[in-house]
């Protein structure tokens, strides 16, 4: 899983005139690469070996390139230089801290990585989903701040429900942080038990286990094939045609769609929830002469019998289109009402749709999209044959 992996370099670049570099005359620095938690005290030595002729009062310490004062030294023998750092502060990298021992001339004698951080807290927001039935994908975050400060190991295990032996996520290859995807004998009508474990050298720690059924938890491509236009002439609606996800044709589910969609220039999206599972909406109640934005989004209900609802996929491309110039507009009269007559207008209109429907209807008892189709085109032209009329009657004035 998840691993930050650094290496803290250090070289030995010392050697006394005249005397043989053997394995036995190599400063040593005590304790050797340390991890530690915040806050901790340490005290290192620097060690060299006589025959080196060099005088441990000779030698200076630095911390990631900067020199430390004087003062944290001590003298402990002729060859060797203890220095004592007192509550240190996290790691800077996961690689470590450079604590280096050098001679009066500056050269590199020895050097140790200090590892400085805390031990890892229990992994928070595990949650899981499938793509199309194909994988079961987990994700996760660090718990308490989220940083250890040291390289920290992540784990996702899992095993079957009621039966089956514990098992690793091998497959952390996925480009989201903290996550991993079970790819390989997958079973779908049985619940699995999921945790992750995280561990660093100061510690370990376990999420919560999570019970998984793969079924409640799919989610697929968006929709395909989106197509937005105009309905004839009407000019406050827009026909949206999609078509169901392809990963998912050969399964038994029952789509559940949603529509969002805003106005070219307007940033905050209307959403409409009662799409249903058709493949097709009519928007209503738009601006006439306005570019609209459209995407749809899918939630495979009901795979294989499930009784929950999957998850939604993410919302297909934006397409766009135009509702038609209102007539009205276009011939230049002039609408005194106030916003606040809209609704007085709305039932005006309702209750000439109704007469116009028990005129021509021929008792119907279902009365179709077409039919109020055909009585809004109506309107329309009605509209424009009454605005003709009153510009040809200023013309004569």
């Amino acid at each position: 899983m998840k691993t930050v992996l650094g290496l803290c370099l250090v070289f030995l670049t010392a050697r006394a005139p005249g005397v043989l570099s053997l394995s036995t005359h190599v400063p040593i620095i005590h304790p050797q690469d340390p991890v530690l938690r915040i806050g901790s005290n340490l005290t290192a030595s620097c060690w060299v070996h006589p025959d080196l002729g060099i005088h441990a009062s000779s030698l200076y310490w630095t911390l990631n390139g900067q020199q430390l004062p004087s003062s944290l030294y001590r003298v402990l023998s002729p060859t060797n230089l203890s220095v004592t750092l007192a509550a240190l502060s996290a790691s800077r990298q996961t690689s470590g801290d450079n604590l280096v021992c050098h001679n009066h001339k500056g050269h590199i004698l020895a050097g140790s990585c200090l590892y400085v951080g805390m031990p890892p807290e229990k992994p928070v927001n595990l949650t899981c989903w499938s793509k199309n039935t194909k994988d079961l994908t987990c994700s996760w975050a660090p718990g308490g701040r989220g940083e250890t400060n040291i390289s920290t190991k992540y784990k996702l295990k899992y095993k079957l429900r009621w039966y089956g032996t514990e098992k690793e996520c091998k497959d952390n290859t996925h480009t989201l942080p903290y996550s991993c995807s079970i790819t390989q004998d997958l079973h779908l009508f049985t619940p699995y038990e999921i945790w992750v474990e995280a561990s660093n050298q100061l510690g370990k720690a376990k999420s919560d286990v999570i019970t998984v059924d793969i079924l409640e938890v799919v989610t697929t491509d968006p929709p395909s094939g989106v197509m937005v236009s105009r309905v004839g002439q009407l000019e406050d609606q827009l026909s949206v045609r999609w078509e169901a996800p392809p990963a998912l044709k050969d399964f038994l589910f029952r789509a559940k769609y949603q529509i969002r969609y805003r106005l070219e220039e307007n940033q905050e999206w209307k959403v409409m929830d009662d799409v249903g599972n058709q493949t097709s909406c009519r928007l209503a109640g738009l601006r006439p002469g306005t570019v609209y934005f459209v995407q749809v989004r899918c939630n495979p209900v009901g795979i294989y019998g499930s009784r929950k609802a999957g998850i939604w996929s993410e919302w297909t491309h934006p397409t766009a289109a135009s509702t038609p110039h209102s007539e009205r507009l276009m011939s230049g009269s002039c609408d005194s009402k106030s916003s606040g007559d809209s609704n007085s207008t709305l039932r005006r209109e309702l209750k000439q749709f109704f007469g116009w429907v028990r005129k021509h209807a021929y008792g119907c008892s279902s009365m179709s999209m077409k039919l109020y189709d055909q009585w809004r085109v109506l309107m329309q032209k009605s509209h424009k044959t009454r605005n003709q009329r009153d510009d040809a009657r200023i013309l004569e004035l």
